[in-house]
């Protein structure tokens, strides 16, 4: 088939490990339903005061889309703060450290994307916050 199509009500949402008490996140992933063949891509739900593993990537850009909320995303190193409102993007290139947040007090709803896609897992690194 040409194309997919993936509904809403359709996603299935994983909650992410998180430290208790801390508030956690959701990601539905996206690659593998939707056939990708040179991306990667996953829709995450963050909670209100959730945050995401400062990582890197060592071949993979990604891009990262606002549909809610705004994001808080932690780059370069020392971090930096740059503050994404939703229909706004940024895009991180490979070898980029990065870490993401929801400081609001809405969920923050991202589309996610990287090409090329890694078999490997990201370098984890201390957290930014």
């Amino acid at each position: 088939m040409g194309f997919r199509v993936i509904r809403h009500d359709e996603l299935e949402w994983i909650t992410r490990p998180h430290e208790p008490g801390e508030p956690p996140r959701h990601v539905a992933e996206l690659s593998e339903s939707a056939n990708f063949a040179h991306t990667r891509a996953n829709l995450w739900r963050y909670e209100p005061g959730a945050k995401g593993r400062r990582h890197r990537h060592a071949l993979q850009e990604e891009t990262f889309v606002v549909l809610a909320g705004m994001l808080s995303m932690y780059v370069g190193d020392p971090p930096e703060r740059h503050d994404v409102p939703p229909g706004g993007l940024i895009h991180v290139e490979p070898g980029t450290p990065l870490q993401s947040a929801n400081h609001g007090d809405v969920d923050l709803l991202v589309y996610a994307y990287g090409t090329p896609p890694e078999d490997e897992h990201a370098e984890i690194l201390d957290s930014a916050l």
